[in-house]
């Protein structure tokens, strides 16, 4: 795994109440949300992103009020297909 390092400042955290720690997984569960709103990563890789499980990121889409089917077509009958 990579680390990576921002800086910020010290009133971020204040201002959405958390601590560091929370602070960086909900900035790693909002990027991820995002780039799976707009079509940049599957759901799979979001939940990867955020570090959580694809059940606690399909909630994590209902909080921001995202869609959690982002399929097309094509999309959702591979999905379908995977299904055992």
């Amino acid at each position: 795994m990579k680390t990576v390092s921002i800086q910020l400042p010290e009133t971020v955290f204040s201002s959405l109440r958390k601590n560091p720690e929370e602070f960086v997984q909900e900035m790693r569960i909002a990027a991820a949300v995002k780039w799976y709103e707009i079509g940049s990563i599957s759901q799979n890789k979001a939940a990867e992103i955020a570090g959580l499980t694809r059940v606690e990121f399909i909630n994590a889409l209902s909080r921001y009020r995202v869609d959690f089917m982002q399929y097309t077509l094509e999309e959702l009958a591979e999905e379908l297909a995977n299904v055992d």
